[in-house]
């Protein structure tokens, strides 16, 4: 019986895995240009923070080091700019949009009800954090050390940081509880900017596009100023789009995937491609 139920599991997935290989192959790859340095900070801070707790998940003494990395580069980006400030701005700008719909006919209000209660909550755990939130972390001299050695290739070994590499070889439950205390400093402001990035693109305007010969120029209102530009492209194609440009003018040009080891060509023809201003 317990071979037979072996035997069906193993046939399922055989049935299942091609579909779902067919599935990641049309999914569309999206490729995302921030029009100001605010929208430039926050989609490097989100990507920063899901790798620190992908790699941290992975409990292995090669994931700490990766997400250790990530939280380092986190620091930096903080240091340099008042970013609590930069999201709390965006905060109150979307929950002054918000504002205008709730009386308004056919809008769901329960939905509103529920954005406009997740910002005020994020926006609340911000504000209680305090400015000196990451204070606890650029304090600690063992993170310091691990810094100031990241500056060197290969500078973290075992003989340059031999207490990181001590920290590196307790149980993997030590390792990931200390993580999870660093992050959870960075939570409020982590959360906040992935709410206002989910926000921004969800009211992202779509339309379809045609590349002339492989080059697209895309000039936007001064009186509707918009932070993010999106661009899919189904990933079968085997194109992808270099972008230039800033808040007033883009220029888009489409290169064509020619592997590893050839440089990339530019794209030929017309090429159809989904455009997302938001």
């Amino acid at each position: 019986m317990h071979n037979t139920k072996m035997a069906h599991d193993s046939s399922t997935a055989e049935q299942l895995a091609p579909t779902s290989a067919v599935a990641a192959a049309a999914a569309p790859l999206i490729f995302e240009q921030p029009l100001n340095e605010r929208m430039r900070t926050f989609l490097r801070l989100d990507y920063l923070y899901n790798q620190a707790l992908y790699h941290n998940e992975k409990a292995s003494q090669w994931g700490s080091r990766a997400a250790v990395g990530s939280l380092i580069d986190i620091l930096a980006i903080t240091t340099r700019s008042d970013v609590r400030s930069e999201v709390l701005k965006e905060i109150e700008r979307h929950l002054l949009q918000l504002a205008e719909f709730e009386n308004k006919s056919g809008v769901d209000g329960g939905r509103l009800r529920a954005l406009i209660n997740n910002l005020t909550r994020l926006r609340s755990a911000l504000s209680a954090a305090g400015a000196a939130y990451l204070q606890p972390l650029r304090d600690s001299e063992f993170l310091a050390a691990i810094k100031h050695r990241s500056a060197i290739p290969g500078g973290t070994c075992e003989f340059d940081l031999p207490d990181y590499f001590f920290w590196l070889n307790q149980d993997a439950a030590s390792r990931t509880q200390a993580f999870n205390e660093w992050l959870a400093l960075l939570r409020p402001l982590c959360d906040a900017v992935a709410e206002v990035l989910w926000l921004t693109r969800q009211n992202g305007r779509s339309r379809s596009e045609i590349a002339a010969g492989g080059t697209f120029t895309i000039n936007f209102e001064r009186d509707t100023p918009l932070q993010l530009l999106r661009i899919c492209l189904p990933a079968a194609a085997g194109i992808y789009p270099e972008i230039s440009g800033s808040h007033h003018r883009c220029s888009v040009r489409f290169l064509k995937w020619n592997g590893l080891a050839a440089r990339p060509s530019q794209a030929e023809g017309d090429i159809p491609f989904q455009l997302v201003t938001c």
